[in-house]
């Protein structure tokens, strides 16, 4: 059995070699590949945690789509997650800031269209949240029939970056309304534009909740002398631009006591989708979509209770943290434990419990391999041995005797290059004690023969 070098210090392989008589080169693989999934573990464990601070950009100051994330912050602030709100200038601009992946931006609103971005993005959907109805506001002393009778007016299509100026300036075509015409079509924000509007300096205005707030919409929907264009064409439009929907304001429905508006209103209008990007933390996808049931799944002027937020997708695939959501909801332990301790637990069990499952096993199972492992080449020496010793019993020459010793001295010899464990001292010594029994038979040759042992 080989001693260990005592002029070296103890190393941390040192154990290994000695109680389970490893090759140090062995021991120290084992030691290192030990320590570096435990630093592997470790590491998962800090990096599979969900971020506490997320980014959603949303829209102007006032808009659906800023009041929306004011609301989710709330929401999401009950489970120790900050939202940084970054405000825009609406869906375009927020599509444009999920797609700039130099942007610090996670989740944002963005109007469903025919956007040339989308073909090519990696985006993903979580929901469709609500309709977003096109307001048209304009000034005129008998109603307006068809978007076409616009033509050659002073037109406000919103600023750039809202969806609000890509609807309008899509339906605009439609019309034969473009840039090369007499219609003068301006970028205002809604603000500038409702207040135009009332001055008498600007003819029509387009108006969404993604750049628009309630409150300049009502004011307009109040104004006298402004009148709501009435999509009389809308089952062509929608037939016409498969992402708008038909919607309708019913009569009365925004004020009974004065009858506003005073006949059933038809508009059309796109859906918000929740976009994210694809390595949102699946826990934060779970939150967005609670709060998004809070949020928007009510019954409202435009939707029924509980037709919103729903899983159809249009611009972008629907995530499979989302799909997964809708199916079965949340993972039971965000069901019953804070989101903070589940998401604790839960990285816990991912990191530390496989490599406990397997670690536990092979620990328990290394002292049983090397224990096979040395007795059978001990076994293999006490083989030669019993068959040194069955020949010894024949009566011998000096030659042959001689030969005897020389055979025994090999597996001696064999025995002392063995790399025996500590914790199996017993077994070698066994056996150099049966090597200097037999190797004085031969010295001394039995008087008459008997049976070895089997």
């Amino acid at each position: 059995m080989n001693d260990s070098n005592n002029d070296h210090p103890p190393r941390l392989w040192t154990p290994l070699e000695e109680n389970f008589g490893l090759n140090p080169k062995v021991a120290m693989l084992l030691v290192f590949g030990s320590i570096f999934f435990l630093v592997l573990t470790i590491f998962w464990f800090f990096y599979s945690a969900p971020p506490t601070t997320i980014t959603i950009t949303s829209g102007p100051p006032g808009s659906s789509f800023a009041t929306n994330a004011i609301q989710y912050s709330k929401i999401l602030a009950r489970n120790g997650v900050t939202l940084k709100i970054l405000p825009s200038e609406g869906s375009s601009e927020n599509l444009d800031r999920l797609n700039d992946r130099s942007m610090s931006v996670d989740v944002g609103f963005v109007l469903v269209s025919p956007d040339e971005q989308n073909t090519n993005s990696d985006l993903l959907s979580l929901s469709s949240i609500a309709y977003q109805p096109l307001l048209i506001f304009y000034r005129s002393p008998a109603p307006v029939t068809l978007l076409s009778e616009f033509n050659g007016k002073r037109v406000a299509i919103g600023p750039p970056g809202s969806g609000t100026r890509s609807l309008a300036l899509a339906l605009l075509q439609l019309n034969g309304i473009g840039t090369k015409d007499t219609t003068s079509l301006l970028d205002l924000d809604a603000a500038a534009a409702a207040a135009a509007l009332l001055k008498g300096s600007l003819d029509v205005v387009f108006m969404m909740g993604d750049s628009a707030s309630p409150l300049i919409m009502r004011s307009l929907l109040l104004s006298p002398g402004i009148r709501l264009y009435n999509f009389t064409q809308a089952d062509g439009y929608v037939r016409r631009v498969a992402y708008l929907n038909k919607l309708e304001i019913p009569m009365g429905s925004l004020d009974f006591g004065k009858n506003i508006p005073p006949q059933d209103v038809a508009l059309v209008g796109p859906t918000v989708e929740l976009v994210v990007r694809p390595k949102l933390h699946p826990a934060l996808s779970d939150l967005l979509l609670e709060a998004a049931q809070e949020v928007h799944g009510g019954a409202k002027l435009f939707q029924r209770k509980g037709e919103f937020p729903a899983p159809l997708a249009y611009n972008f695939p629907i995530s499979p943290d989302a799909a997964r959501f809708y199916k079965s909801g949340k993972p039971i332990l965000y069901r019953w434990l804070p989101f903070w301790l589940a998401s604790l637990v839960k990285r816990i069990l991912v990191s530390f419990v496989p490599l406990l499952v397997v670690t536990i096993p092979l620990v328990r199972a290394i002292p049983a391999l090397y224990k096979w492992r040395v007795s059978l080449l001990i076994n293999r020496r006490y083989r030669s041995l019993l068959k040194l010793e069955r020949q010894s019993l024949a009566p011998l020459t000096p030659q042959q005797r001689s030969e005897m010793l020389v055979r025994l001295g090999q597996i001696e010899e064999s025995l002392h290059k063995m790399r025996v464990p500590a914790s199996f001292a017993n077994l070698f010594y066994s056996l150099r004690g049966h090597l200097d029994y037999v190797r004085s038979r031969l010295a001394a040759p039995p008087e008459s023969p008997k049976s070895p042992l089997h």
